[in-house]
Formats: structure tokens, sequence, C-alpha cells
């Protein structure tokens, strides 16, 4: 817990220092919105690994920590510093094009909880993620005065359209801003994160292979993929048979087409149940978690090593209700069968141990055996000369029994890499997505 305090002090102090210039520019806008913003911060720290950032790392995004629609290029721990992205293009210019994973964070909205989220995918694939910034402004205060913050999943759509607030005071245009200056439908569904990502996923020159969403994160991940779906279906298709959808902490119905997506859900998660389809079945279910993904705090979600065991398929499916049931209905017999062994051997206690077994299976006699019939007199001495030979491969198969063979030697399995699509145990046909 330290290391967590620790970082939100640290983005506390950052951000008092830089409050006096924010305030000069847009005075009303940020001296409402910033006691909301530092609240969100401190949130952001419960819910997310933040002690995953540097010092440098943390203090260099505490100015822009709650500006919607920022990229950032996070890599893997020990790889360096991260990188702000102010648009699309400058994310491709400053290597986004290298990049194959991408990561939306939820909760408070802070720049820091989406590097931190970004930063525990980054470590379980060992490559850098573009994380996107759902920023927190005016229409996310109306919005949560109305419960919108608690039922993000049945909610989402009134925060996308209060964001007039924000866009007539007037806030930084950052990520796909531009783009949505160029449209003439007034008619918005998508919010600025949302545009930003459907933007990332649309653009050709940019091929992911992995999207991660955390709690109302994964609202966003879906805005952007129907987005994408209304402007260019067939680049939703491509995206759907080349990428992976991995969502923590909720369950959002995604497009039919996406089949390959993981619902990871907490066994003590009351949040993420609040805001999860009821008609969508979670595909793990982690015992004794919650919503929180800091390492920090008990019960909380451990994204690089759930996420590193969903790409190399070692992740337990949680069982359905169905089967379930099947299990309890066949919990009567297996009780009887163990009540009926456990008499057996009340009854015949008196049997001796099964050692005659062993000395039958054992090698021994067949070797005692051969060794008679090699005689010293001179026609049995080719048989004498091929007992040689005989004898060394049965010491050799016997030792070679011992010793186990040097193809099973451990190894240490390495890290997923990019591309990062793994088969997985369903499929299009086995268990397509639950549909409304």
């Amino acid at each position: 817990m330290f290391e967590t305090a620790f970082a939100l002090g640290l983005t506390q102090f950052a951000r008092s220092l830089s409050f006096p210039e924010r305030v000069r520019h847009r005075t009303m806008r940020n001296a409402a919105l910033e006691p909301w913003r530092l609240r969100n911060t401190g949130i952001d720290a419960l819910y997310y690994d933040v002690k995953a950032l540097t010092a440098d790392e943390t203090f260099y995004i505490s100015d822009c920590i709650a500006s919607q629609g920022l990229i950032m290029i996070v890599p893997p721990t020990g790889g360096g510093m991260l990188t702000l992205c102010d648009s699309v293009e400058e994310f491709r210019l400053r290597g986004g094009r290298n990049v194959r994973a991408m990561a939306v964070a939820g909760i408070g909205g802070s720049a820091t909880g989406a590097a931190a989220f970004a930063r525990n995918v980054a470590d379980a694939i060992d490559a850098p993620v573009a994380a996107v910034v759902s920023g927190y402004g005016l229409g996310d205060i109306v919005n949560e005065a109305i419960g919108g913050a608690f039922l993000f999943g049945w909610l989402g759509h009134i925060r996308n359209n209060l964001e007039v607030i924000d866009d007539v005071v007037g806030r930084p245009k950052l990520g796909a801003y531009g783009k949505r200056d160029q449209e003439t439908d007034s008619e918005r569904k998508t919010g600025l994160d949302a545009d930003t990502v459907s933007t990332l996923l649309s653009d050709p020159t940019l091929s992911f292979t992995l999207i991660a969403g955390h709690s109302r994160g994964n609202r966003v991940i879906a805005d952007a993929l129907y987005a994408l779906k209304a402007s260019d279906p067939g680049r939703l298709e491509t995206l759907a048979n080349t990428a992976r959808v991995v969502t923590f902490g909720g369950r959002i119905k995604m497009p039919e087409a996406f089949t390959e997506v993981i619902d990871v859900v907490g066994e003590l998660d009351w949040f993420g149940e609040l805001n999860s389809r009821p008609q969508i079945p979670t595909d793990i279910k982690v015992p004794f978690c919650g919503h929180s993904t800091n390492t920090d705090l008990p019960a909380s979600l451990q994204v690089t090593r759930i996420l590193g065991e969903i790409l190399h398929g070692k992740a337990a499916p949680a069982k359905s209700s169905t089967e379930n049931e099947a299990i309890e209905a066949k919990a009567p017999a297996p009780k009887a069968e163990a009540a009926a062994e456990t008499a057996q051997p009340e009854a015949e206690t008196n049997e001796p141990v099964a050692l005659p077994v062993i000395i039958e299976a054992a090698p021994l006699p067949a070797l005692v055996e051969a060794e008679p019939e090699a005689q010293p007199s001179p026609p049995a001495e080719p048989e004498a000369a091929s007992a040689p030979e005989i004898e060394p491969p049965t010491v050799q198969s016997a030792a070679a029994a011992k010793t186990p063979p040097p193809a099973t030697k451990a190894e240490p399995e390495p890290k997923a890499s990019t591309p990062i699509m793994v088969p997985l145990a369903r499929g299009k046909t086995k268990r397509p997505r639950a549909k409304r």
C-alpha cells in the first residue's frame, strides 16, 4: 500500500503545481472539475495497479490526468518511458504502427488508471500497448448525478449525449476530435473516447490483435465497435477475424461478428455484475476476487497473470448453470460408490499386500535365464559372443527407464508475443455470443 500511496501523493502534488496554468486557459471549467478529477484519481489508485508506473511517468502524465481521448503508448516494465500522443496522427509518428494491443480503463477515467491498466497488459504480452483515456468532464458530472456512473452498462448512451456540454464550454481537442469537427451529423451516439478507439481500429495502417478493457472501458470498446460496424462493416469483419477482445469486471454486448470475446469477472465483483448483461455468460470467474486490479489490495484481479493464462490457453473456463445442475444431480451417485468402496476394505482386511505384482513386473528373471544359455563349448561360441551384445541394451534400457529423456526437460514458457491470436477452445460454431 505504501507504493500506491506514494504514486497517488506524487500525482496530486504534481497536479497542484500545474493548476494555475490550467485555470488561466479555461477558468470556470477547470475550477469546477478539479475537485472531481482529484477524487477520481484517488478512485483509480484503489482500482488500478498504479505502483506499476515509475515516479517519472506519474509526474509526466499528471498534467493531463483527465484528458478524454488522450492516447498513450505504454511499454512493459523496464521498457522505457511511456509516450503521450495528442492525436491519432501523432500516435502513428511515435511508433503506433508497431503496437498490436489496446487497453481502455474505466472507473475514474484518469490517465493514471489508464496507464496502470495498460502496463499490466503490456507485462502480460511483453510488448507495448496503446491506452486511451476515457477522461472526466462536465457531462460526466451530470451523468453521475442521474446514476450513470453506477449503471454504465445500462446508461452508457446518456453519457455520450451529455458530452455536448463539454464541447460548448470548451475542452482540449485530443484523440479523434478533429474527425468529429469534419462530420456533419448532429446526432452523436458515441463519446470522444469511443471515437478515438474506433478511429484507431479502423485505420488500415494499424493492426491490433488484442483489445482489453476494464469496467466502463468495456462500454467504450463496445461503442467503438458498433460505430465501426455502421461506418465500415468490412473492416469490422477483418478485425473480428484477427483480434481478440478480453473484458475485465463486466460483460458488455459486442457486435455479433466478435465471437472470440473472453469475459473475466471476479466472484465477489458485485459492481461488475450490476453493470453486466445477464444474457451473456461469464467465461472466466476468478474465485475470491472483486472489481479492483490493484495487487496491493486483497481480493484483486491479477490482470497480468490472468491475461497470460488466457493467451496461453491455460485459463479454466467458468461452469455454466446447466453444468452446475448436472453436477449436483450426479452428486449422490459418487457418494454411494464411495461408501461401497470404503465398505469393501473392512470386509477384506486379511488380504496381503500386492508385492507379487512388483516381482513379476521386474525384468530380473529374464536376465538370469539368459546367462546359463551361454556355454564354453566351441559350437556355442557364436551365442557367447552375441551375449555381450544383448546385455548392454538391457542395461541401457533399464537406465533409460530410470532417467527421464532429455526431450522432457522443463523450460520456461515464453510470454505471448505479437501477433497474439491463440486458438481458443470455442469457435463461432460452438459458442456464439448471446444475442439480444
